[in-house]
């Protein structure tokens, strides 16, 4: 059976790139390049996700092991960037595969015009069969406006690219009902339909002392990736067809996928992630029409608001305690004060719509 040509991410974390020692590891980096390049062989569009720029940068430092410290790892990271791509580069030469460096912050997702920005620069590389490798901007990044790791950048970017799979390789295989570590009748769950809050409250806990990702930030990354239509698997492997084997559903971990996967279009994806600026309160009408009729929301099922929002931004929408969904709101918080409850055609604006539906997203 041929199998048709897709389009995949594949995440890399820390654990799975390095040593004992924190190091890079270079018999685990020469197994990553060899299976990417198997998949690019395959005819597939690859995308990477790296962590590794901290392990491969600590020790130009003079850092005797992997820094603890946000300014340490800020800097190893800067010394390390360049060099784990480098290593990169020259492996995949071998296989004739010209390699692209992306560094993303979180404000490359929650601002539209990036979104869009990064959404044209990857579709150009893949047309040109480039293979983009892709990491936090660790550098520049503050608290605030860090994706917490890569697991979580890894499922925004499968999202932006409309991806077919996620693949986050990391050093345990699957996820199970226990720690397989302290409990030996710890059971693999092999497929999943969903990651329920349970699933999250079971996978909590830390992952390996290498990375800052444990099982939970795979988990909330697969639910993020789910919510855009792309199928995810998490787990790990060896060999040149690793990869190949994982999309044929022969991977050691586990695969967590819907049986029908809606695609999200860009503009509502950026909706989904993007910070949001306001609350809005409807009544039981407009939640009706908003759910069950396709409508767009009318300020006369708007009852409260919160928050500070203009033209364009993204605002929560929740009907009494419920949160219903999220929209790009056609108001600005005081214009949308003026017309609460009002009736369409007693409201002076440029839009009928407080939220259009397709500027719409259900939760």
């Amino acid at each position: 059976m041929v199998m048709k040509k897709m389009r995949v991410v594949v995440k890399i974390g820390s654990s799975s790139l390095t040593n004992s020692k924190g190091e890079l590891d270079q018999e685990k980096l020469q197994d990553h390049i060899e299976a990417l390049s198997t998949l690019k062989q395959h005819g597939h569009e690859v995308l990477l996700v790296s962590s590794g720029a901290v392990a491969a940068g600590f020790r130009k430092l003079g850092y005797p092991s992997r820094p603890v410290t946000l300014k340490g790892k800020q800097a190893a990271a800067a010394v390390g960037q360049s060099l784990l791509v480098e290593q990169y580069s020259i492996g995949f030469q071998k296989y004739q595969i010209t390699t692209a460096q992306i560094l993303l912050t979180r404000t490359d997702f929650s601002k539209k015009d990036r979104y869009k920005n990064a959404y044209a620069t990857f579709t150009e590389l893949l047309e040109r069969s480039i293979l983009p490798i892709i990491n936090e901007n660790d550098t520049v990044s503050v608290a605030e406006l860090t994706f917490g790791d890569n697991d979580m950048l890894s499922a925004l970017v499968s999202g932006l690219v409309h991806a077919d799979q996620l693949i986050i390789l990391t050093d345990i295989n699957g996820f199970y009902n226990d720690n397989p570590n302290k409990n030996p009748n710890a059971k693999r769950i092999n497929h999943l339909s969903e990651v329920t809050d349970d699933f999250l409250n079971l996978a909590s806990g830390s992952g390996s002392k290498v990375g800052t990702g444990g099982m939970q930030s795979k988990l909330l990354a697969a639910r993020t990736a789910l919510q855009s239509g792309v199928k995810v698997f998490i787990g790990k492997g060896t060999g040149a067809n690793k990869l190949i084997d994982i999309l044929n559903g022969n991977g050691d971990g586990t695969y967590i996928s819907r049986d029908k996967s809606q695609t999200l279009p860009n503009n509502k994806q950026w909706i989904s992630f993007t910070e949001v600026s306001g609350k809005i309160f409807i009544d039981e009408g407009a939640k009706s029409a908003l759910l069950t009729k396709g409508k767009s929301l009318l300020p006369a099922g708007v009852y409260q608001i919160e928050g500070d929002f203009k033209y364009g931004d993204v605002v929560e929408v929740y009907c009494k305690e419920t949160l219903l969904g999220r929209g790009e709101v056609l108001y600005s918080s005081d214009e949308l004060t003026q017309a609460l409850g009002k009736r369409t055609d007693d409201i002076l604006s440029n839009s009928i719509e407080v939220i259009h539906r397709d500027k719409w997203v259900e939760v």
